[in-house]
């Protein structure tokens, strides 16, 4: 049986969404995106309709809202049980109602329940949800709006599970997008670019501190919409003190002050510049049918650049997984050339025919072998898509988070940020989205950087305020700190805060040494922010307190202060729904309803689309990746027949300068022609010509370097 999901029924039939309107609105590296659903009843029965889609996954919901004719109800959070009780009330009474509550399987996916719509009637429906935006590996700041066409798989035994799925194709979506931004920032706005087209940055005042953007006419929702915005002199400390509500009690979260920190570690050039020559690289690949074309020879390519980057004396495996899992070696084994070479022939057959994205069970291997003495454990895991037990596979990896770091990929816009926000939170490591014209060697290289460097220990975090304030801290602790990279702190400040000032200390240990970051803030509350650090922080401690929660609601003190806490602040959590029904004559509903699963949760958790833009030179022939391929895990280049080739030289002029050593003559041509000719990808190949570097000062001879930069024009 094959059905189609999307914005069409089973059975093909027109969906009553007619058009959706996003507002967006980013205050420094703050998102309130505001959402507009509008649909029609072109049936002629009374209709209840559901309909499934993604947020991002550390989104706050913090407001939903239903309009029919003239008539706006704003709606209320309440547990989740009686929210369903209210709506089935509400539905057999004859009354309009709607339900938008969070997935059980994934914070990231919201269903929205349309129920008693009479024909020829028109509802309007306002969404609102705040989130913080993603720092990139170039400084910008990623949001993304995603689509709703494509499902994920399901793992065998779990629910919908045997049911064949199908895509809708783009051509028959049926309702219309509109997507404007308004940015602004304490700093200069540099640029804002889009996988999509978008109409020219508007600046709205002479410093360029302000400045609208939206979409060309004529965009298809057939892809995720993802803007990056680049501010001049980023990644610069901050600290926002916002006000409480005045309606709310003091005390309470809502009722105090909250303080949002954000904090850019800096660490010293030295250990910067230093990598591991030790560790165990356990590298997590998806080959499922998704990843087919493009994404899986991106993936070979991003493979082969790993395997030729890992240092002498360190130990790797390779796991590959869809609906079944394969690894290379039985365990993990010393890298040498020997080991390399039967790693990287394995990788030049990999395709994506796997079938679907089963991730646990290969994981639950992996963590199942032991652990090497003095050689830390760093996962790297790869996933185009979306699994059915997210929850599940988190779990798993915040279990072993002890015992190794774990860096994950999304590819493309099928990736889930649950998911790949998740493990690499609970594993100590580090984030990164694949999506449009990115390359994924550049993103993979990147984490590898970090993974070499020395782990960051012993994070503590001290507060200096004021003798009549007192804070208490909503974020969960901080587990990992890398260079460049955001951490964010919320808490809540009780007491006089007046116009004085605090200061937050955050102090760790990296390579054996003591260090610190101090930032010193005042204490008077910023204006207009509009309960925004209020929604985060309330967001931030609820998700702590569910993901301590593994034990299935056990304690239930977490779980009477997890819906307070929802119902507090009106923000949604995985125990809560929002619930808004409109009161009319109350009579009977004569005849059943029409039901309609647009998209229906359980069976289908996400729904994406999956496009991906391959950036390479040239499919066929790549010269950087011709030329790593001839690397020695050692280092070393050899004088192959094939690297003039690579070189973009003949055989005689690379012969013609030879000196003694070929291989010290090999390996200085090849620098000199990466240094000299492929600076624009440097940080693809950077750790594999520190090694090459590292074997040219363990050599002696003489130096070649000036006939070789005579060859190359490089001067």
């Amino acid at each position: 049986m094959v059905r189609a999901y999307g914005l069409l029924t089973a059975q093909k039939e027109p969906v009553p969404l007619k058009s959706i309107e996003v507002e967006l609105e980013v205050r420094d590296h703050v998102a309130t995106v505001v959402s507009t659903l509008n649909y029609e009843n072109k049936e002629d029965k009374l209709l209840e309709a559901v309909f499934v889609f993604p947020l991002p996954g550390d989104a706050a919901v913090c407001h939903f809202s239903a309009k029919i004719g003239q008539t706006q109800i704003v709606a209320e959070v309440k547990e989740k049980q009686k929210a369903h009780e209210d709506y089935d009330d509400a539905l057999s009474s004859g009354q309009q109602a709607f339900l938008l509550e969070e997935s059980d399987q994934s914070p990231d996916i919201f269903s929205l329940s349309v129920g008693s719509l009479p024909p020829g009637e028109s509802a309007s429906i306002r969404l609102e949800y705040v989130t913080e935006l993603a720092v990139q590996a170039d400084d910008g700041l990623r949001f993304c709006l995603p689509a709703v066409l494509n499902p994920p798989y399901q793992p065998q035994g779990s629910e919908g599970a045997g049911v064949q799925v199908t895509s809708v194709p783009a051509s028959l979506v049926s309702y219309s997008l509109s997507f404007s931004a308004r940015v602004s920032s304490p700093r200069p706005i540099s640029k804002v670019e889009s996988n999509c087209s978008l109409d020219p940055l508007q600046y709205l005042n002479t410093d360029q501190t302000q400045a609208t953007v939206k979409l060309a006419a004529g965009h298809k929702f057939d892809r995720d919409v993802e803007l990056l915005i680049y501010y001049k002199d980023a990644n610069q400390p901050t600290a926002v003190v916002e006000a409480g509500q005045a309606s709310a009690e003091p005390g309470s979260l809502m009722g105090d002050p909250v303080v949002m920190v954000s904090l850019y570690p800096e660490f010293p050039q030295t250990v910067m510049s230093s990598v591991a020559s030790c560790g165990e690289f356990v590298f997590l690949m998806d080959r499922s049918g998704s990843m087919s074309n493009t994404r899986i020879s991106s993936a070979r390519d991003t493979l082969l650049l790993l395997l030729k980057s890992l240092p002498m004396g360190c130990y790797f495996n390779i796991y590959s997984f869809g609906s079944r899992y394969e690894h290379i070696f039985p365990k993990s084994v010393e890298y040498s050339q020997q080991t390399m070479e039967k790693a990287l022939k394995t990788v030049e057959q990999m395709e994506a025919n796997l079938g679907g994205t089963e991730m646990l069970e290969p994981l639950k291997h992996i963590y199942s072998q032991p652990c090497i003495p003095n050689q830390p454990r760093q996962l790297f895991v790869f996933t185009d898509g979306e699994v059915g037990n997210t929850k599940e596979v988190i779990d798993l990896v915040k279990k072993n988070s002890g015992s190794h770091r774990c860096f994950s990929f999304g590819i493309g816009e099928g990736a889930s940020s649950a998911l790949i926000n998740g493990m690499a939170k609970e594993g100590g490591g580090h984030i990164q989205f694949i999506t449009g014209t990115d390359k994924m060697q550049a993103k993979a290289m990147q984490s590898l950087r970090f993974a070499l460097q020395p782990a960051v220990v012993d994070i503590s975090v001290i507060w200096d305020l004021p003798k009549e304030v007192s804070v208490t801290v909503l974020s969960p602790p901080i587990t990992a700190l890398f260079p460049g990279q955001r951490s964010l702190i919320y808490a809540q400040l009780t007491g006089q805060v007046g116009a004085a000032e605090g200061c937050v200390t955050v102090k760790y240990s990296l390579a054996g040494h003591p260090s610190e970051n101090q930032l010193h803030f005042s204490l008077r509350p910023a204006e207009d922010t509009g309960l925004t650090v209020h929604k985060l922080g309330a967001r931030t401690l609820i998700r702590s307190l569910e993901e301590g929660e593994d034990r299935g609601w056990q304690d239930t003190k977490v779980k009477e202060k997890v819906v307070q806490l929802s119902v507090q602040s009106g923000i949604s959590s995985s125990l809560t729904a929002f619930i808004a029904v409109f009161n009319n004559n109350g009579e009977a509903i004569q005849g059943p309803l029409l039901h309609k699963n647009i998209s229906k949760d359980g069976e289908f958790l996400k729904a994406r689309t999956k496009t991906f833009t391959h950036n390479s030179e040239d499919q066929n022939y790549n010269p950087l990746l011709q030329l790593v391929s001839l690397q020695e895990a050692t280092g070393k280049w050899l004088l192959d027949p094939a690297l003039p080739t690579a070189l973009g030289k003949t055989n005689e002029e690379v012969e013609k300068s030879k000196p003694a050593n070929k291989e010290i003559w090999a390996t200085v041509l090849a620098l000199i022609w990466l240094h000299g000719l492929k600076m624009d990808s440097k940080n693809e190949w950077d750790l594999l010509a520190m090694k090459a570097a590292s074997w040219l000062r363990a050599q002696n001879g003489s130096n070649p370097y000036e006939s070789a930069k005579v060859l190359f024009n490089t001067g």
